[in-house]
C-alpha cells in the first residue's frame, strides 16, 4: 500500500512537472515573440513580424488540433480520420459571427444579409444565422454544435462497437459528407467561396498589430490550458481506465468498465478541443472555407501526431508545429513534391521511429504516462 502510494505521488509530482514545464516554454516563446512585435522598430533584426505572428499563431492552432487527435488516438487507440471536421464546425461558428459583425460594410451595405446572400438574392437570414451576432452565443454554438455531433457519432459507433479500419473509415466518411453539404450554395454558409472579409472582433479592427498579437497570445494561452487539463485527465483514474481500454478493451469490459461510455466521453472532449482550435484559427488567418473539410486535411493531423511521438501530447504539439512550419517552407520553394516529402518523412519515422520524434526523449522526461500499460493500472483504478 505504501509503495503505491508512492508511485501514484510520483505520478502527481511528473505531471506537475511537465506541465510547468510546457507551460513555461511556450509563455516564454510566445512573450518574446509579441514583445518583439509590438516594441522593436521594423528595422531591428530581432523585430517579429505581424505576418510572422499570424503564422505562429495558426501554428498554435494547428497544435491543439493535434493534441485533440493525440487524446483520442494515443491514448484510447480511437484512429479519427475525421477530426478536420469539428474543427471547420468551429471555425464556421466563428466566422459566422464575424460575418455578422460587418454590417453594412459589405460590398452590397446590407445590415443583416452577408454579401453572398445578397448575391443569390437571399431575401431573409436563415435561421440557424438568428442570434450569431452576440459572442457569447456563437461560442456557445463552437462547443454545442461539435459537441452535440461528436456525442451522436461516438454514442452510435461505440454502442454498436465498432471499431479499427471500419471505425476511421467512418470518420472520414463523417468529413467527408460534411464537405459536399457546406459546397452547396443553398445550404447558406458561403458555398465553395466560404465565408471571409472580416472586419472587426468585439468591436476591435482584426487589421491592427495589436489584436492579432491579443489572438496569438490567446492561442497560447488555451493550448496551455487544453494541455494541463488533457494531462491531469489523463493521469487521472479516468486515464489509466482509457489506457487500459486501449491496450485491451476486453478485458477492461470483463473487469466491469462501460468502455463505450469512456470512449464516447474522451471522443466529445477531443472535439471540443478541436472545435476550439478551429475558433481560433479562422480570425487569424481571416477565411473558412469548405476545404477544411476535406478528409486529406484530417490524415495530415495524425501524421502530425505520428511524426511527432504519439501517446504524449507534447510529441503532437511538437510534430504539428515543426510539419506546418516545414510546409510552409517547402509549398514554397518546392511545391510540386512537397506532399511526396511529407510522405517519405511519414514512412521513414514509423519504421525508424515508432514513437515519434520525441519519444526517444519520452523516458527522460517527467509525466510520460502515455506508455504505461492500461491493464497494470486497472487494479489502481479499481481501487
Amino acid at each position: 500500500m505504501t509503495s503505491l502510494l508512492v508511485k501514484l505521488g510520483d505520478m502527481r509530482s511528473a505531471t506537475s512537472g511537465t506541465i510547468t514545464l510546457f507551460v513555461i516554454v511556450l509563455f516564454v516563446s510566445t512573450t518574446l515573440a509579441s514583445l518583439s512585435n509590438l516594441l522593436l522598430p521594423e528595422d531591428s533584426a530581432f523585430h517579429v513580424s505581424t505576418y510572422t505572428i499570424t503564422l505562429l499563431g495558426k501554428y498554435l492552432c494547428y497544435a491543439m488540433l493535434a493534441l485533440a487527435v493525440d487524446v483520442i488516438w494515443g491514448y484510447c487507440g480511437i484512429l479519427s480520420l475525421g477530426h478536420g471536421a469539428f474543427f471547420a464546425l468551429g471555425g464556421y461558428a466563428m466566422g459566422m459571427y464575424l460575418m455578422r459583425q460587418i454590417g453594412d460594410r459589405g460590398v452590397y451595405g446590407n445590415p443583416e444579409l452577408p454579401d453572398f446572400m445578397v448575391f443569390l438574392n437571399w431575401d431573409s437570414l436563415p435561421w440557424f444565422w438568428l442570434g450569431m451576432d452576440q459572442f457569447w452565443f456563437a461560442m456557445l454554438m463552437v462547443l454545442l454544435v461539435p459537441g452535440l455531433l461528436a456525442f451522436v457519432f461516438g454514442w452510435l459507433a461505440f454502442r454498436s462497437r465498432v471499431t479499427g479500419v471500419y471505425l476511421s473509415i467512418m470518420t472520414q466518411a463523417l468529413t467527408y459528407a460534411l464537405m459536399l453539404a457546406f459546397f452547396r450554395n443553398e445550404t447558406g454558409f458561403g458555398g465553395n467561396n466560404g465565408l471571409t472579409d472580416f472586419k472587426d472582433i468585439l468591436g476591435v479592427s482584426l487589421t491592427e498589430d495589436s489584436t492579432r498579437v491579443t489572438l496569438f497570445m490567446m492561442t497560447a494561452v488555451m493550448l496551455a490550458l487544453v494541455f494541463a487539463t488533457s494531462r491531469y485527465i489523463l493521469d487521472s483514474r479516468m486515464g489509466r481506465v482509457i489506457i487500459a481500454v486501449r491496450d485491451s478493451e476486453a478485458r477492461a469490459r470483463f473487469l466491469g468498465y462501460r468502455t463505450q461510455d469512456y470512449k464516447v466521453w474522451l471522443f466529445i472532449y477531443s472535439a471540443l478541443i478541436a472545435a476550439m482550435a478551429g475558433a481560433l484559427y479562422v480570425p487569424q488567418v481571416g477565411i473558412i472555407n469548405p476545404g477544411e473539410f476535406s478528409p486529406i486535411n484530417s490524415i495530415e493531423i495524425v501524421v502530425w501526431v505520428a511524426i511527432g511521438g504519439r501517446g504524449t501530447l507534447y510529441g503532437a504539439v511538437v510534430g504539428a508545429i515543426l510539419v506546418s512550419y516545414a510546409k510552409t517552407r517547402f509549398t514554397a520553394l518546392i511545391p510540386e513534391s512537397w506532399i511526396f516529402m511529407l510522405g517519405a518523412l511519414f514512412v521513414i519515422v514509423t519504421i525508424f521511429l515508432p514513437k515519434g520524434l520525441v519519444g526517444i526523449l519520452q523516458s527522460r522526461l517527467p509525466g510520460s504516462s502515455g506508455g504505461d500499460k492500461g491493464n497494470a493500472n486497472l487494479g489502481r483504478a479499481s481501487s
